[in-house]
């Protein structure tokens, strides 16, 4: 399958998974969950400005990667806005809805990273931001899924979403870092 056929495909899955973890977030009360649906938005964006890019100059796509560095920032910041509102009523999320969600999201993003695999050094730094955004999408579910688990059977309390909510903002600035790189490596190199 071609590159761009695969970034239509990745950026139509992340929109519409948006919305279903966004609602399911806002009727459990979940920052984790709050922060992937975001998370999903935000790579629903960045696939569909990789579709477009992708028959720019190196340099023009590079200015794009570096844009799609700080739009991967954009979440980490909604998430610590609703984490210090769950910190001032720290009501645990419905663990079963938090696990079946975040293995719903699981399922999108291996998927999504699977299709991205093949492609990942293509593009430079566009498709790398896409796959590392797929990538640790589905490392933050399976701690979603965790947290579920944990808050389920061990410990009733919100505590472990926010700690995993505050770990996909820290993910998701490190993969901003990451294509921020690349991108000022291939801005440097076509200049």
């Amino acid at each position: 399958m071609n590159l761009r056929r695969i970034v239509l495909i990745v950026a139509l899955l992340n929109l519409a998974y948006f919305g279903i973890e966004f609602a399911v977030a806002l009727a459990i009360g979940s920052v984790s969950l709050f922060a992937d649906s975001i998370d999903f938005l935000e790579d629903a964006s960045v696939n569909l400005l990789i579709l477009l890019a992708l028959g720019w100059s190196v340099r023009s796509r590079a200015r794009v990667g570096m844009a799609l560095a700080l739009i991967l920032l954009m979440p980490g910041l909604a998430t610590l806005w609703t984490a210090w509102e769950k910190f001032n009523v720290p009501v645990p999320p419905q663990p079963i809805a938090l696990t079946l969600a975040g293995l719903g999201a699981l399922a999108v993003n291996l998927s999504c990273a699977y299709m991205l695999a093949a492609h990942r050094h293509r593009g430079g730094s566009l498709t790398k931001a896409a796959f590392l955004s797929a990538r640790n999408d589905a490392l933050a579910n399976i701690a979603i899924v965790a947290a579920g688990l944990v808050t389920a059977l061990l410990w009733h309390s919100a505590w472990p979403d926010l700690a995993v909510g505050l770990g996909i903002a820290v993910m998701n600035a490190d993969a901003a870092r990451e294509v921020w790189e690349a991108a000022r490596e291939e801005h440097r190199a076509a200049a």
